[in-house]
């Protein structure tokens, strides 16, 4: 349920930023060069002179297959004196959902360096010292380098609108002192993420750019132009599993970009031809299989050549399996792991996300006795094998 104030998103961001830097001596901002990051570059940027805690740090995980034009905004951002850079020019890994023969992008590779999308820049950080080469724990892994033994905080633009996961996530847990609005990276040693805007929509978003002149990255101005969706207007890196769409305009929008990635990654030209039909899961299940699970399972070792990975694969899909045998429409979670094979979803972006959804967390509950309002509509319950109290039908002895 939202509860609506007199006080508005803009000026409760603000409030609430300026609690992360009344409550942490070591805040560092977060950017992408997304609109979202920059409303809270922006914002904190304000605070922080209130506070006179100039320069304010600046985090940029550069993953090397960007967007020019994200790779020139970030750099205006990086060089703005009241800043001080964290500028990650640095090799570590990123899944390629764009080919099977080559399943990972090493960032920044210096075997590499003649096929960089484009050159480090001077004033960002080359050296990979954090002893971490995976993405999802490459900020946890940075700020338990910068303060190993004092607590710190990020600010990030992450908003509930984006989707019902970050709603129930952003919204139903403390995270800190009483707020939800957030996420924990260590909490022994006083290391989190917060995420100011998170009650904003998109039109508060763009307001509050135009309004203040801000500047952000034109990529956007090409994308409604170009008729893109607003959901799926990505500023990531290309050929991760999430924004491979992006590739399918790319030649248009950027062709000298698009060139150096045809080079530098297997499977982008093939992306571009196949577009949808390279990642999506067929609506119908293929008339030689009886089942969706059956068509996972002759999937599995005829799309993941590398032994590693397949059983990496078959470790996940047995374990949801197991985990889910009781769900009715299994069929629904079986095709999540087909367009993970496809997409080369090693990390399971795709079956975490689909696990993180409200519909499947009411229903983890609802095995552990919690009962919901909208448990009646829920499309997972087996009732055969439920009361309508909620409890388990015994077993015939």
């Amino acid at each position: 349920m939202k509860i609506y104030t007199k006080q508005t998103v803009f000026d409760a961001a603000l409030d609430r930023i300026r609690w992360v830097f009344e409550n942490f001596d070591n805040v560092l901002v977060s950017c992408s060069g997304g609109k979202d990051s920059d409303i809270i570059y922006q914002l904190a940027l304000i605070v922080a002179e209130e506070k006179n805690r100039l320069p304010l740090p600046v985090v940029w995980l550069d993953q090397e297959i960007e967007w020019q034009m994200v790779s020139d905004h970030v750099k205006g951002l990086m060089y703005d004196k009241r800043v001080d850079p964290r500028w990650m020019q640095i090799p570590f890994l990123i899944s390629n959902a764009t080919s099977p023969d080559m399943p990972w992008l090493d960032c920044w590779d210096d075997a590499k360096q003649g096929e960089w999308i484009r050159e480090k820049d001077p004033i960002s950080i080359k050296e990979n010292i954090f002893n971490e080469k995976r993405f999802h724990e490459m900020f946890r892994a940075f700020i338990k380098t910068w303060h190993p033994d004092s607590p710190a905080a990020y600010l990030a633009g992450v908003r509930c609108e984006e989707s019902p996961t970050r709603y129930t996530a952003l919204t139903s847990a403390e995270t800190y002192k009483g707020v939800t609005w957030g996420k924990r990276l260590d909490q022994k040693r006083g290391h989190y993420t917060f995420y100011p805007v998170y009650d904003w929509s998109y039109t508060d978003v763009w307001k509050a750019l135009h309004d203040n002149q801000w500047p952000y990255c034109k990529i956007y101005d090409y994308y409604y132009q170009y008729g893109t969706p607003i959901r799926e207007m990505r500023v990531s890196n290309l050929n991760h599993e999430t924004a491979v769409r992006s590739l399918f305009i790319a030649h248009e929008i950027e062709p000298q970009t698009w060139s150096k990635i045809t080079r530098r990654l297997h499977g982008t030209n093939t992306a571009a031809i196949l577009k949808d039909d390279m990642t999506k899961c067929p609506k119908k299940l293929p008339f030689m299989f009886e089942s969706w699970l059956e068509y996972r399972d002759y999937l599995v070792p005829r799309l993941i050549t590398d032994p590693e990975k397949q059983a990496k694969f078959t470790k996940k899909f047995a374990a949801m399996d197991a985990k889910y045998t009781d769900m009715l429409r299994k069929e629904d979670m079986h095709r999540i792991h087909i367009k993970s094979l496809l997409a080369n979803d090693y990390e399971f972006v795709l079956c975490d996300n689909w696990e993180r959804s409200p519909v499947l967390n009411n229903l983890l509950k609802f095995w552990k006795g919690v009962t919901h309002d909208n448990n009646a509509t829920n499309p997972y319950i087996d009732w055969s094998k439920f009361n309508a109290d909620g409890s388990r039908i015994q077993d015939a002895q």
